[in-house]
């Protein structure tokens, strides 16, 4: 069994491994690396060639794989440092896509959206298993910030391989169902390749569940007098999204969804049946300006939702803030990020821009109120004593971080080199 470490081994993004088994090579993820050219869920990638991306170190470079048997590209989940780069990549392999209904709804989206696209691989949209040859691939119940999001299991006669994509150990999800630890504790696999973002820190991640109080402390406190509330969360992260649009009813609030990311995902988790909360939803520019006219007249009338938690630069909140709508805020009104800023110099400096020009207008503003997607150091430990695979190989995540996970696998009884191993991208890992 061999393992290529093609992309997000030294880097959060741009996610992307191989396992090869008797010449036959499954590939787990496909993504992008957001911030290289200044990309967000409102940017379209589609008039960037692929050689231009690699050079810029947007996708993976997958020159390892080729001429070698590639029998499935498998995808973990539906964010775009996972499944991004599988509409300028994947048609260099006469292969299917497997995932999940959502996930494969939303590569199938950014397909369409590909204005060249080279990419007619098979989609094939399964919820538990699939045999491709002589291997069964199994989809595990996992928890993240996104639908639908699993465990993958290649069972294979070399032994099993767990990718664990990006994942937390919620015991209290909005949307779905807790991990499927008791399948879990079954497994018995020969290696696991793992989420390291937040192997570093300390504590245990909290519950989608603990986000909800937040939210709904602030905006159901009657004695805080509110005018207009501006939103922002990340487009993907339904749940979170739901929880908003239920607060907006008991707040007697309309709910409005502005922004084409956000309208993008949460249409498809409407048409699947993954949320069941009807919303306003407006994509194009100048329809959402021209819903903003209402909205300035009656403010207190409605719960704004936009893109722009990052501070991106053509998104609907940066736009506010530039006062290039007609939406005007001022020391009445509130911007609430329930998002973290993810902590990538662009980033930071993006989101002090946007917060500057908002405290300019002397908006309100409520920071961090957010719960992480990603497991951290006790989770992983609790998921390592569940799991209990021979090998561990860390991945998504930077140097420090993989080696975090190293270090959490000393202190379980693992040995770096002999059963825990660190590379980079464009390596690979031999397990005899």
């Amino acid at each position: 069994m061999k393992i290529y470490t093609i992309g997000g081994y030294e880097e959060i993004g741009k996610n992307m491994t191989a396992v090869e088994i008797d010449n036959d090579i499954f590939i787990f993820d496909m993504g992008i690396k957001l911030d290289r050219v200044m990309i967000h869920e409102d940017t379209n990638l589609q008039d960037i060639p692929p050689k231009k991306l690699r050079k810029l170190g947007v996708i993976p470079d997958d020159s390892i794989l080729s001429n070698k048997n590639i029998r499935a590209i498998i995808l973990s989940h539906g964010h775009l440092d996972h499944i991004g780069a599988v509409p300028k990549m994947a048609h260099n392999y006469k292969c299917p896509i497997i995932g999940t209904k959502y996930t494969i709804g939303l590569v199938s989206s950014l397909i369409k959206e590909e204005p060249f696209s080279k990419c007619s691989n098979q989609l094939i949209a399964v919820n538990k298993k699939v045999e491709i040859g002589d291997c069964e691939i199994e989809f595990i119940n996992s928890t993240h910030s996104i639908p639908e999001t699993k465990f993958v299991a290649l069972h294979s006669k070399e032994g099993t391989v767990l990718y664990t994509g990006d994942f937390k150990l919620d015991m209290h999800p909005t949307i779905g169902e807790k991990p499927d630890f008791k399948r879990l504790r079954k497994l018995n696999p020969k290696v696991m390749i793992t989420d390291s973002t937040k192997a570093p820190e300390e504590t245990k991640t909290p519950s989608e569940k603990v986000a909800v109080t937040m939210l709904q402390d602030f905006l159901l406190d009657e004695n805080d007098e509110k005018k207009g509330i501006v939103t922002t969360t990340f487009a993907s992260h339904i749940a979170r999204i739901k929880t908003l649009l239920e607060t907006a009813d008991k707040m007697e609030r309309i709910p409005i969804l502005l922004g084409r990311s956000l309208c993008k995902y949460y249409g498809i988790a409407l048409k699947l049946g993954i949320v069941n909360n009807g919303a306003k939803m407006v994509k194009r520019r100048n329809s959402i300006d021209k819903k903003f006219k209402d909205i300035n007249k009656e403010k207190e009338k409605y719960l704004v939702i936009t893109t722009g938690s990052q501070g991106e630069k053509e998104a609907v909140l940066s736009r506010i803030a530039n006062k290039e709508t007609p939406l005007l805020l001022n020391k009445k009104d509130t911007v609430l990020f329930s998002t973290s800023t993810i902590p990538h110099p662009i980033n930071i400096a993006n989101r002090y821009k946007l917060e500057a020009k908002l405290k300019m207008q002397k908006v309100r503003i409520i920071k961090d109120v957010h719960v992480s997607g990603h497991a951290s150091k006790e989770d992983l430990r609790e998921f390592l004593r569940i799991v209990k695979p021979e090998n561990i190989v860390p991945t998504h995540g930077e140097y420090t971080m993989l080696a975090s996970w190293a270090e959490l696998g000393e202190e379980e009884g693992y040995t770096i080199e002999k059963d825990i191993f660190i590379r980079r991208n464009g390596q690979e890992v031999v397990i005899e």
